[in-house]
């Protein structure tokens, strides 16, 4: 059947050619873009899997001060719990140019539940003086710099009884280059605080890479110190996850290219965390909303001195002792509602 205009009058042949011509235009135009899209996935995977690794930063069989296998037994060899939910060691560094990267400023474990529903995102404070394995009592950030990653997850593993799965670290620097590569992030700060130009009101904050890295470094104007400095650090984690998985990212291939590029530049992760494993859990956790994100201090009593003089903060290891048990069991919605 031959086609009609609205007005009864039939195509001319020359209306048809054009027809086909745009068709064809668009057709192309469709093949172009899955064709360039296709290239932008390539791109995207030989990025994530070009990460540096590092075969440090977890323990392995017989490797580790404390006597431990790293593989599913704690330094007591006690057995882990290996099957309820995946737990990510995340450290970050705050080491200006010309130092070394040899201490972690930031230390969170993340748990991701079994459902990947949630993400627990659990910091330990750096000044939290609890028993690092093959030593005696220090501070938790003194088992990085005593025995890297390795040590500092055996000493997470000892405190919660679960196996750290993965390692990444990352200094500052990466984190101010991802929070410009996603146009800046909206930070929710419990205190305000002035840092120069830069006016951080309680409540809603929108900053840059910059502004951001003022944000999560400021301790001496907040009322608990390194402790709220910490709880900075999280909001700011939090924010920064939310933004990356907002579709204004995700679907902006010039931004996702450059997020992407600042993460994989900045960013050292363990062997197991291969491209094929990233993009696979990425997409695991594509449901996220930012209530499903919940960041936890983990719980200490107060502060004192250690017999060296230095300031900590105390363990409380009965709420400590319910946390792991809430690892342990993939419920950590259990604990925070009963603490």
């Amino acid at each position: 059947m031959q086609e009609q205009y609205a007005d009864g009058a039939e195509p001319t042949p020359r209306t048809r050619r054009r027809g086909r011509r745009i068709l064809v235009a668009l057709l192309l135009m469709a093949f172009l873009a899955v064709a360039s899209m296709g290239g932008f996935l390539l791109y995207l995977n030989s990025k994530v899997g070009s990460i540096q690794t590092d075969t440090t930063l977890l323990p392995t069989a017989g490797s580790n001060d404390g006597g431990g296998t790293g593989e599913g037994t704690g330094s007591g060899g006690e057995t882990l719990v290996t099957d309820a939910g995946t737990n990510y060691l995340i450290i970050g560094s705050d080491a200006r140019s010309g130092e070394t990267f040899s201490r972690s400023d930031v230390i969170i474990l993340a748990h991701v539940t079994k459902k990947k529903d949630k993400v627990y995102l659990i910091h330990f404070p750096r000044d939290l003086y609890v028993q690092i394995p093959g030593r005696t009592k220090d501070k938790i950030n003194a088992a990085y710099a005593y025995g890297g990653g390795a040590l500092l997850a055996q000493t997470l593993q000892n405190l919660t009884k679960v196996k750290v799965d993965h390692a990444a670290k990352i200094d500052f620097e990466g984190f101010k280059r991802m929070t410009d590569a996603v146009g800046g992030v909206r930070v929710w700060a419990e205190q305000p605080s002035t840092q120069g130009d830069l006016q951080i009101v309680k409540g809603w904050n929108d900053l840059n890479g910059t502004q951001a890295l003022a944000f999560v470094r400021e301790r001496y104007q907040l009322r608990e110190g390194d402790i709220d400095r910490g709880r900075r650090q999280m909001a700011f984690v939090k924010a920064l996850m939310v933004k990356t998985i907002s579709p204004g990212v995700l679907l902006n291939p010039v931004k996702l290219t450059t997020f992407i590029n600042a993460a994989t530049d900045n960013m050292t992760v363990d062997a197991g965390l291969s491209g094929s494993y990233i993009r696979s859990e990425a997409l695991s956790l594509r449901n996220l909303r930012p209530d499903d994100i919940v960041f936890i201090t983990a719980p200490f009593s107060g502060y004192g001195t250690a017999p060296n003089g230095g300031a900590i903060d105390i363990l409380d290891e009965i709420r400590m002792d319910r946390l792991a048990e809430a690892l342990q069991n993939d419920k950590v919605d259990e604990y925070l509602a009963e603490n």
